[in-house]
């Protein structure tokens, strides 16, 4: 009898065509199953891939009684209780190394945009008062020199470590776990306290999980610490950051910039950062391409068919 593999949204299909004869996959009809639809396949199914942004509840993880396997489709996995799961018997997987390249691509981009006023700059050449040109107008910051302070430094910290360096900047680093001499070595990266970390950087980039511990990391104190010159990027999750306090960081202009791409509650984004020339944000793409969303789709089919070989020995999460 072949496996059930349910697809909660839609993703590339073309990465499931490797998957052999004894997998039947059950795909949404629109761009994500509601709950009902989920509902109907439940009870039969083997595998769920879930989708970063669709919480999978812990109710419906209850109705699944054959559920052997969770492969989400993206490296983040809080739309998943993944201790619940694994008191159930079910493996949480996740698709880190698809995901690496394209966020840190898309972090320096909110640099390099907040630090130029890339996007004010952009709104006010389209407006109808325009832009006043001269030789002391319209400056801004650049990055030669600076210090980026990365919070997370695993793969895509690295990455964008990488991608730094190329812009002539210094690295200091905070992290759980110091890395090696020789990964410090290749990013020139310094490990530093979180409070030295703030005070000195001239950019802090946010590259951490989403846990109890790194939730609100960033808030008024925090903001505090930074220089009124520093940018604060975010490609994590939102609720790494505080928000309100975020928001009055920027109005009080306690921070200069920031650049974001993940949000508190999303999809909202509040009115209050839509309004700012200071804010750059873009609606939680860091791994929105075309190239990436089939990767990962390839990617999720592969650890499909490696978990009921028997063969998975990475990316399980809990």
């Amino acid at each position: 009898m072949k496996k059930k593999i349910l697809i909660m949204a839609q993703i590339p299909s073309d990465g499931f065509d490797s998957l052999s004869d004894q997998f039947q996959v059950i795909i949404p009809k629109g761009d994500a199953m509601s709950e009902k639809e989920i509902e109907e396949h439940i009870e039969t199914v083997d595998a769920i891939v879930s989708v970063f942004g669709h919480a999978l509840s812990n109710q419906l993880i209850d109705r699944a009684k054959k559920l052997k396997l969770i492969a989400n489709f993206g490296v983040g996995y809080d739309n998943i209780d993944i201790d619940y799961a694994r008191k159930k018997g079910i493996t949480v997987t996740n698709t880190p190394d698809p995901v690496t390249e394209p966020t840190a691509e898309l972090a320096m981009g909110l640099m390099v945009a907040a630090a130029r006023q890339i996007g004010k700059m952009n709104n006010q050449l389209r407006s109808p008062e325009g832009v006043q040109t001269g030789v002391m107008k319209n400056l801004s910051t650049t990055l030669y020199g600076k210090t980026l302070g990365i919070i997370g430094m695993g793969a895509i910290g690295q990455a964008l470590a990488r991608r730094a360096l190329a812009f002539g900047m210094h690295i200091v680093y905070h992290n759980r776990k110091q890395l090696s001499p020789d990964i410090e070595e290749e990013y020139q990266a310094t490990k530093v306290s979180l409070e030295v970390l703030l005070k000195s950087a001239d950019v802090v980039s946010l590259n951490t999980p989403l846990t109890p511990e790194t939730h609100h990391l960033m808030g008024a104190a925090q903001f505090k610490a930074m220089k009124n010159t520093a940018i604060v990027i975010n490609t994590a999750r939102g609720s790494v950051i505080n928000e309100p306090e975020l928001i009055a960081a920027l109005k009080n202009k306690e921070i200069a910039g920031a650049g974001l791409d993940v949000y508190e509650n999303e999809p909202h984004i509040p009115k209050e950062l839509l309004a700012m020339d200071n804010a750059v944000l873009t609606p939680h793409v860091g791994t929105a391409t075309q190239e990436t969303r089939e990767e990962m789709s390839r990617f999720i089919s592969d650890i499909i068919d490696q978990f009921f070989l028997g063969t998975l020995k990475k990316y399980i999460v809990n």
